[in-house]
């Protein structure tokens, strides 16, 4: 079977895959969601969905550096990555290894697509079409209800000292249009930025994400003298393009309600 992943390489598999790693956390629990939980057979430190699974896993490392002797050892059929998580020189040490698949989500269609080749790869075309068809009926009802809202001018934190926030051409920026938020970050990818400059964009609110860095309540205060609002939000359901999306569409109506 020849398959092609998101950044275009095209991948051969013998047969189905049988012994999968996975070293993206919102693979692994789209995987498990998927039924495969059996076939995973190494994970990250970061696959914290469903909690249980590190329980029962090897974790091979993080994402951005793997135990490759461990990898060696599970004997993996395929090896999946991304683009964004992990590093090209990770990426090329793994396919002396197995077959390595790099998925590329910035969008909701690329995460339906990505939905649809592992139903394609792991035999569980019916279940991976059918997660894909409730996605986009959640999201055509949240759409509806966001063309009624006002529009809100939002900067969305990744990380604090530096101070950094998602830009254009991300996944998390396409989720705050879907949510009914125009980003006022214009550049792509995630920026560094400052108060001063974020003070002359005017902002409606800022949204402090869960994730990667641990914003929580104590961290409101110092972010108030930009916008009228600061909120604490779940970075899961901003930046997980797998099957957490269900989810997802139910936290934003919420959020916007």
């Amino acid at each position: 079977m020849l398959i092609q992943d998101q950044i275009g390489r095209t991948i051969e598999l013998k047969q189905t895959p049988e012994r999968i790693i996975s070293l993206v956390p919102s693979q692994t629990e789209l995987l498990v969601d998927l039924g495969l939980e059996s076939s995973l057979v190494g994970i990250t430190h970061y696959c914290v969905h469903p909690p249980v699974l590190k329980k029962l896993k090897t974790s091979v490392g993080g994402t951005k550096k793997v135990n490759l002797r461990k990898v060696r050892e599970l004997q993996p059929d395929i090896i999946l990555c991304n683009k964004e998580e992990n590093t090209r020189e990770m990426v090329e040490e793994l396919e002396k290894i197995a077959p390595v698949h790099v998925s590329d989500v910035s969008s909701l269609e690329d995460a339906y697509r990505l939905m649809l080749e592992y139903g394609k790869v792991f035999d569980r075309k019916e279940l991976a079409a059918t997660m894909v068809g409730t996605i986009r009926k959640k999201a055509e009802e949240l759409e509806k209800i966001v063309e009624q809202a006002i529009v809100k001018k939002v900067a969305y934190f990744i990380w604090n000292k530096p101070l950094m926030v998602a830009g254009q051409g991300t996944f998390i920026n396409a989720m705050l249009k879907l949510a009914g938020f125009e980003n006022v970050i214009k550049s792509s990818r995630y920026p560094e930025t400052s108060f001063e400059e974020l003070k002359e964009l005017e902002l409606d609110i800022c949204l402090l994400s869960s994730e990667p860095f641990p914003f929580a309540e104590e961290h409101i205060k110092e972010f108030s003298g930009i916008a009228e609002e600061v909120e604490i939000v779940d970075g899961e359901y901003f930046s997980w393009y797998g099957s957490r999306l269900i989810e997802a569409m139910d936290y934003f109506k919420k959020l916007r309600s």
